[in-house]
């Protein structure tokens, strides 16, 4: 898999004349080897992999990383670095892009550490974007990837089924979190154990739960808090960062009450954003433009006299965010084996936020829906 990924990045640099591509972003690199350095640029520590256009792969990456790089990147060569030792990562770079004329990089993901080097060792009329390239590349899932996002969709599930089951009246917020983060760690040890033969994989989710209730319920990336719910409060539960199994992202999301609906015009908002969802999945196939989809959702918001909305979704894989987005002025054409994260969404500033999203494979007819959790209100009054 990796090796073919790396054979069309070769011929696209083929096709498009560069000579050499330097890539930096984490997921681009775990795309293409496999390999991902969970210290990174966190801890100033640059991974940078170097593709010829013709020649041998390069994986630049610190020393204490090397037993994790020869375990699982798919390179031909690594070149590990230590702190203070020499010219660090630096080393190997002049002989690796020497003799070599046009030069792509990823110039919104490059480190500024790495660029301001980049940019004094390469003229800047052979240096190109790569990015383009890539993000082409990765909007068609293979086979491998659309497992991944079905599991995914199935971790998410089982994260949502008991975050809903932890909220409750005098539950503290960071319960919730805790019992969500127990199902979706234990359901991808069993995806883990019974599909995979991946040693450095871990099923442990690790991003903070994300989650609003009562008066806080308009900030839509709240962290679950000390907050003690009560009874009318709506919840919000979204799983867009936690929902990362084997590196694959989806998006996720639900809003609750518990108890009851005190306020009637909290339902109604409500309504409109599962409208709009419905709206958006009603244009979401293959041959239509991404913008196409965004405006069958945005419609219906401004319909009911809400604020033009944030976009309705975004592609996932690899990386939260990813090529095409469900957005005006997204003009990409959809095809199947893309992966959406597709939202539903009303916002009154300050006051309430409903939003219900769901992640989806776009299929030759249509698209097949891989997270599920009823949406009718009276199934989300707890």
């Amino acid at each position: 898999m990796y090796a073919a990924r790396m054979e069309a990045l070769r011929r696209r640099l083929e096709e498009a004349d560069l000579d050499l591509a330097l890539i930096t972003d984490d997921d681009n690199v775990y795309y293409l080897t496999g390999f991902y350095d969970y210290l990174h640029m966190d801890f100033g520590r640059p991974t940078i992999l170097v593709v010829p256009r013709d020649g041998r792969t390069l994986l630049i990456t610190p020393s204490i990383e090397l037993d994790m790089a020869e375990a699982a990147a798919r390179v031909d060569a690594i070149a590990p670095w230590n702190d203070g030792l020499g010219d660090e990562w630096r080393e190997a770079l002049p002989s690796a892009v020497s003799g070599s004329g046009r030069i792509a990089i990823e110039p919104d993901r490059m480190p500024p550490l790495v660029r301001s080097y980049i940019d004094g060792l390469v003229a800047p009329e052979r240096l190109a974007d790569v990015a383009p390239i890539l993000a082409e590349m990765r909007m068609i899932k293979s086979e491998e990837e659309l497992q991944l996002a079905r599991h995914a969709g199935q971790v998410a599930m089982a994260m949502m089924r008991a975050g809903r089951d932890a909220i409750g009246e005098g539950v503290v917020e960071y319960e919730v979190a805790m019992a969500t983060s127990r199902a979706g760690t234990r359901k991808a040890a069993e995806l883990l154990r019974d599909h995979y033969d991946d040693d450095c994989m871990s099923p442990n989710t690790h991003f903070l739960q994300i989650m609003a209730s009562g008066e806080e319920i308009s900030k839509p990336h709240h962290r679950a808090s000390m907050r003690v719910m009560k009874r009318g409060d709506p919840v919000f539960l979204c799983f867009c960062g936690m929902t990362n199994f084997h590196r694959f992202k989806l998006g996720f999301d639900r809003t609750f009450w518990i108890g009851e609906v005190a306020d009637r015009k909290q339902a109604e908002v409500y309504e409109v954003a599962v409208a709009s969802q419905a709206a958006a999945l009603s244009a979401l196939r293959p041959g239509v433009t991404a913008e196409s989809v965004h405006a069958a959702y945005a419609e219906v918001i401004q319909e009911a006299g809400y604020d033009y909305p944030f976009r309705c979704g975004r592609a996932t894989g690899y990386s939260y965010l990813e090529t095409p987005q469900l957005v005006y002025g997204d003009k990409t054409v959809l095809q199947p084996g893309m992966v959406f994260a597709v939202d539903g969404s009303v916002a009154i500033a300050r006051t309430f936020r409903a939003q219900v999203g769901d992640s989806f494979i776009v299929t030759e007819d249509g698209y097949e829906q891989i997270t599920e959790h009823s949406k009718a209100l009276d199934d989300v009054v707890l």
